[in-house]
């Protein structure tokens, strides 16, 4: 795989009002040697799946994902609220 190509992976879902929430996170390896991703909350292909923008960031691909591992269900939870309120 090439890691320019924005890879997606399921993350656990988030508890949101009465239902869980799916997440993913969309993952890529820019020309600078970075890496960035978005989170996509909802059931892929099928509406409303919302996402954010790049926000994930890591100079190395262990540090967007220890980025990754450091955001906690509340994180997730006001994020999702914030894209869809």
């Amino acid at each position: 795989m090439n890691p320019a190509e924005p890879a997606v992976h399921d993350l656990p879902p988030v508890r949101f009002a009465a239902g869980l929430v799916p997440v993913r996170v969309e993952v890529r390896r820019c020309e600078d040697g970075t890496w960035r991703g978005r989170l996509y909350f909802g059931v892929e292909g099928e509406d409303p799946a919302v996402s954010t923008g790049e926000i994930l960031y890591g100079v190395t691909e262990n540090d967007f994902w220890e980025s990754v591992r450091d955001l906690r269900d509340h994180h997730l939870r006001d994020l999702y609220r914030s894209l869809t309120e």
